[in-house]
């Protein structure tokens, strides 16, 4: 037990009994405790007990209820080392995953049982133990942060036993060390199998505003917001929540980083709507589209889900513009010509002066600068008639 854990116990529970707690504060994530683990084998099955020989002097006992299926003489089986019984001469085992009956006079630190719940109060959750009050701080009920206890009402779940205090009937329990346990253990077979490339099945856990984090089952990726959708978004939440399962594509797995890193693609296991949209359009073609981005050189248009093209600073208006917010605004609707399409690049040439142009029936023609103008002037005077070539 460390003592900042056991410093906020006493300081919420002192002398009271489980019945009268009200309140408990949340504390950090607490790791199971490590236990040892070996690998026996199977000497005989008597009544309820299975016994294991690991060596000519080390022998153990196992409940057989922690086995799915009855073991058969001379399987080889890992087990993990519970306690040993000095008065017997064995060691008392459990199986990995597996969740003991609790019993009150066997219930020792560390050692994982089903527990039930039998109610919630400010602090976390009531929880009944070999027919004993128990108590689970809310910081160790789940990995992540559960907003209604009161869902766990009535559920038996399986928790490892964080402190025991038999001379004051004290016990508190953490469903959460035995998530974080097991999450460890499917964390190591997750990275084995995980290769780039691959789509698997993931949880959106956390929102930021460059990505969303997502669960593979024991290990955390990141969508980055360019790989969520083929379209621009302006922020993720936009395409998923905390909560959704998710078809996502392994782009990058970095084995070598603590912990790893893992990227992932949401947009890679959808279908691209650019192939299919823009076969609908034609160079010359008046379309409409809304304004997602202004850039120094120019000004980007959705013109469909997934499909942009650009309006070069230089084909906003006859005049000559020096601030592309001067012509059009984010979020504006406006009516286009289709300049160009290249497929290859993904890139659409647009034109707002040529498609008003054309609006307004009138054949496109550029206003004169007035400093061309006042200079063309100055020169037809100095050499008189009109002047030709790159002037006039």
């Amino acid at each position: 037990m460390d003592a900042k854990l056991e410093a906020e116990i006493e300081a919420a529970l002192g002398d009271m009994s489980l019945e009268d707690m009200l309140d408990l504060a949340e504390r950090p994530p607490l790791a199971g405790a490590e236990r040892e683990r070996k690998i026996g084998t199977i000497v005989s099955i008597h009544r309820d007990d299975v016994f294991v020989e690991f060596g000519p002097k080390s022998q153990g006992v196992c409940p057989l209820s922690l086995f799915e299926q009855p073991p058969q003489p001379n399987e080889r089986l890992e087990f993990i080392v519970e306690r040993y019984d000095s008065n017997e001469g064995l060691l008392i085992l459990s199986r990995e995953g597996a969740v003991a009956k609790a019993d009150w006079e066997s219930l020792e630190l560390g050692q994982v049982v089903e527990a039930r719940c039998t109610g919630t109060n400010k602090g976390g959750l009531e929880m009944e133990i070999a027919n004993h009050p128990a108590f689970m701080p809310a910081g160790q009920v789940d990995i992540r942060h559960v907003p209604d206890l009161a869902v766990f009402v009535g559920e038996k779940m399986p928790c490892e036993v964080i402190e025991i205090d038999r001379q004051r009937a004290r016990i508190i329990l953490s469903r959460r060390s035995h998530l974080e346990a097991e999450r460890a253990r499917t964390r190591e077979q997750l990275l084995e199998k995980l290769e780039e490339g691959q789509t698997v099945s993931a949880l959106i856990t956390s929102i930021q505003n460059y990505g969303a984090f997502a669960d593979l089952g024991g290990i955390d990726g990141l969508i980055h917001i360019s790989d969520l959708a083929h379209q621009r978004i302006r922020h993720p939440s936009e395409v998923v929540k905390e909560g959704d399962q998710v078809k996502v594509k392994v782009l990058k797995v970095d084995r070598e980083a603590d912990p790893p890193r893992i990227s992932l693609g949401l947009k890679q296991t959808l279908e691209d709507p650019y192939a299919t949209e823009v076969a609908k359009l034609e160079v010359g073609a008046l379309v409409s589209g809304r304004v997602t981005k202004l850039m120094p050189f120019g000004a980007f248009v959705e013109l469909s889900p997934g499909v942009e093209g650009l309006i070069h600073i230089s084909e906003l208006s006859p005049e000559r513009v020096q601030k592309v917010s001067s012509v059009v605004k984010p979020d504006e609707v406006v009516t286009v010509q289709v300049m160009s399409i290249d497929k290859e690049q993904k890139r659409i040439a647009l034109s707002l002066k040529r498609a008003q142009a054309e609006t307004e029936g009138e054949t496109f023609t550029r206003r004169e600068d007035p400093h061309m103008k006042k200079l063309k002037a100055q020169l037809a005077k100095k050499f008189g008639g009109d002047l030709k070539g790159g002037i006039g």
